[in-house]
């Protein structure tokens, strides 16, 4: 075995791939910079935990099962002037999951909640966090399936386990009763030990008619809100000011006014 295939076989041993797919060209680029031996194992250790970095965030991203990506630098603050940017960016810095607090976005259909959403959970990744993405009502629907087979325990652990369990739209459809109850356990579960990030379209006040159960309601919001950060998003819609754009949404014409003869 020659000398090269040899650390080859070593760094596959400890696997090390980021310095075994770059071995040429990090020995290149180490001469030509005439970086010492500590130097070079620097740039070397430097590469390989870039790479394991990157594997880990991108299996994060895909574990998390976000909708769509979406960065904090994308979003359009200048359209909404009633969020506080600096109180966004302390959120996206991730101080609430360390801390296992609750985060809500309420406000109107299409002010982009669910991109600020998808923004934090992917900053938090990043910082090294477990996330998962779920819909209301596809975690209400798995949780009341789960129940029905007598798997509740197996659910509300895969809920339960991420640090930051993100929850959408949470009200766009009324819960039944019993699915009220299957939420509380959860979010009883996750108090004080994992952080949650929920959206909603509806005003905390409201929420004894989307759960369909005013003391569930008041239960849960107990618990989301003895340690939260709320915020309150009371711009246009996005989606309708770009219709209004592109001129598919035309204000109503003007009436007719009477001739006179």
């Amino acid at each position: 075995m020659s000398e090269h295939d040899h650390l080859i076989a070593m760094l596959n041993r400890l696997k090390l791939t980021a310095l075994r797919d770059q071995l040429d060209s990090l020995i290149d680029e180490a001469g030509r910079r005439e970086l010492t031996i500590r130097e070079s194992l620097a740039l070397f250790c430097e590469r390989e935990i870039a790479r394991r970095d990157q594997r880990r965030i991108d299996m994060g991203f895909g574990l998390a099962r976000f909708p769509f990506v979406r960065e904090l630098a994308g979003f359009d603050f200048a359209a909404q002037p009633s969020l506080d940017k600096a109180q966004i960016r302390e959120i996206a810095s991730g101080r609430f999951i360390a801390n296992g607090e609750a985060v809500l976005f309420l406000g109107p259909p299409g002010v982009g909640k669910t991109h600020l959403a998808v923004a934090i959970g992917r900053e938090a990744i990043v910082a090294g966090y477990s996330v998962l993405f779920s819909p209301a009502t596809t975690l209400v629907a798995q949780l009341a399936k789960a129940h029905a087979d007598g798997r509740l325990e197996e659910k509300l652990l895969h809920y339960t386990k991420p640090k930051l369990l993100i929850v959408d739209e949470l009200g766009y459809l009324p819960f039944e009763p019993d699915a009220a109850h299957l939420f509380f356990q959860l979010v009883s579960r996750r108090y004080e030990k994992g952080a949650m990030l929920v959206t909603s379209n509806r005003a905390v006040g409201e929420w004894g008619s989307v759960f369909g159960d005013p003391v569930v309601a008041t239960a849960i919001l107990d618990r989301l809100l003895h340690h939260s950060h709320v915020v309150t998003i009371r711009g246009d819609s996005y989606r309708l000011r770009e219709k209004r754009r592109s001129g598919l949404l035309q204000k109503p014409a003007a009436a007719p006014q009477p001739t006179t003869a």
